[in-house]
């Protein structure tokens, strides 16, 4: 679960679509420190969200219900909604789930259509009308559809998100490898990485990096 967390926190596929996004936008080096805080607000914010529900969980089940087996979506929701009602509660935890579900299906399904379409070379932006980008729409439709089908299939949704998240934490080294070096060497000096940043920011690489690659190989023992 530890590794999972990491997996959920740093996404690989997030960075594929920031880039993605950033491009869409039109952005160029003058909103570079507009994007910076952006990014930055976007990470301070999703981790205070984070530990509210962890905090939340502990307080409530941890403290009334400890050991009670978490395996369900249904689960969840029933050990959580008495403690503010049953309708409030139910109402509230909805909500919550709708609006994360409704996020993370737009974010995926863009940085797929937005990934594919730089893989293949059709037109690919939120800019351009369906007839103009065809293929970069119906890959977007096409993953929301599977998303879709994958929720109603029956498929236990608790362990699916935990098995791909440590997925994600497993993909790490890779990403996070490549994407440090490209910012060390690759880009324009003046926005290389240098000095003293540059070595925290090899460390966090690496100690992400070292779980990830225990994520991917303690199934096998």
């Amino acid at each position: 679960l530890a590794v999972a967390n990491i997996g959920a926190v740093i996404m690989p596929w997030m960075v594929f679509y920031h880039q993605s996004a950033v491009v869409d936008k039109g952005m160029t080096t003058k909103d570079l420190r507009a994007a910076r805080r952006d990014t930055a607000m976007g990470a301070v914010i999703t981790q205070l969200i984070m530990i509210a529900i962890l905090v939340t969980v502990a307080a409530t089940i941890g403290v009334y219900h400890p050991g009670e087996s978490l395996n369900t979506v249904q689960q969840i929701a029933d050990a959580l909604t008495p403690f503010l009602g049953k309708t409030v509660g139910t109402i509230l935890f909805a909500l919550g789930m709708v609006g994360a579900s409704l996020v993370a299906a737009i974010v995926v399904s863009l940085a797929t259509a937005w990934g594919l379409g730089e893989v293949s070379g059709y037109q690919r932006s939120l800019e351009h009308q369906p007839r103009k980008a065809p293929w970069f729409y119906v890959t977007y439709t096409a993953m929301l559809i599977i998303g879709g089908v994958v929720v109603v299939s029956g498929v236990n949704l608790v362990n699916l998100s935990v098995a791909v998240q440590v997925m994600n934490a497993a993909l790490l080294p890779i990403v996070l490898g490549f994407l440090y070096l490209l910012a060390l060497k690759a880009l324009p000096k003046p926005y290389r990485l240098h000095g003293g940043y540059s070595v925290v920011v090899g460390m966090v690489v690496a100690i992400t990096s070292i779980l990830g690659m225990y994520a991917a190989v303690s199934p096998f023992f």
